[in-house]
């Protein structure tokens, strides 16, 4: 069917609840993070629940980069905060960007994982990279419009994701 190629490899309720010490375990040495409703609300800066996480991959040995569709100026200042690699206007869902970031933690697509909230852009951009894939909720519900009408056919997919794991 169409929709599974959209199909992320989990989906949680949040990046704050995804059991890294697990993955490290499994050999995922790399993550790539959306930052934008995947760590903090649209907007907002490095808190101090994102400060922790990347401290906490910092002590399991894991690498990580942001991989953004936003602009330096946001990029920056919160790579800066958390202390890791990013990649700004990266034009996800090319594929491009993607293996950019794993080559930059020394990764391969097996080794490394994806976070983010979008299943047509994050999601469907790591996928074809042929990376592990964690969907996770959106933080906060405001969201620029070209996103909220996205959500409307996420909705979709997401019904049918979610039947298929119940036949499972």
């Amino acid at each position: 069917m169409l929709v599974e190629r959209f199909y992320p490899d989990e989906y949680l309720d949040s990046t704050y609840s995804i059991d890294f010490a697990e993955l490290a375990k499994k050999g995922y040495r790399g993550v790539l993070f959306d930052i934008d409703n995947t760590l903090v609300p649209h907007g907002a800066p490095a808190d101090q629940k994102a400060k922790a996480l990347f401290a906490h991959l910092r002590e399991l040995g894991m690498d990580y980069c942001l991989i953004s569709n936003n602009q330096l100026p946001r990029v920056k200042p919160f790579a800066d905060a958390i202390g890791g690699k990013y990649i700004e206007d990266a034009h996800k869902p090319s594929t491009k960007n993607y293996r950019k970031a794993m080559q930059m933690m020394g990764c391969t697509e097996k080794d490394s994982l994806f976070v983010g909230d979008q299943l047509f852009t994050d999601v469907w951009g790591a996928k074809r990279a042929g990376m592990h894939t964690i969907l996770v909720k959106p933080i906060h519900p405001k969201e620029e419009i070209q996103i909220v009408l996205k959500r409307y056919l996420e909705k979709i997919v997401l019904y049918f994701y979610k039947k298929d794991r119940e036949k499972e």
